[in-house]
């Protein structure tokens, strides 16, 4: 995407950590234990489906991190729903839709 400098990583562990390392450092501690879980999880049920789980909830991280304006709106719109201050239909459905940029950006969605 033109303004990021960072291209949209493979959906493999290892690329999503080196992305990871690039847009939100401090966030590696968090997606090291993720995967750790995960790991543990699909081995238990023999699934890939915890896999799966990661691969997605960190490549959509990255796809909106990527973008330092939209990754902020999006905190700012989840500090709206999280306060309860003000009817939060509205920042519920523009989260929804900065969630499925995301994923079509990180490959996970058709458009």
């Amino acid at each position: 995407m033109p303004g990021t400098g960072h291209a949209v990583p493979d959906l493999t562990p290892n690329a999503l950590r080196d992305a990871v390392a690039r847009v939100a450092p401090s966030r590696l501690p968090v997606l090291t234990q993720h995967l750790f879980e995960a790991t543990t999880n699909a081995q238990q049920t023999q699934s890939l489906a915890p896999l799966r789980a990661f691969i997605h909830s960190w490549a959509v991280f990255v796809a909106i991190e990527r973008h330092p304006a939209r990754a902020e709106r999006l905190r700012e719109l989840e500090r709206i729903v999280d306060l309860g201050e003000e009817d939060p239909s509205e920042a519920i459905a523009e989260i929804r839709a900065v969630r499925e940029a995301a994923e079509a950006e990180a490959g996970l969605r058709r458009t």
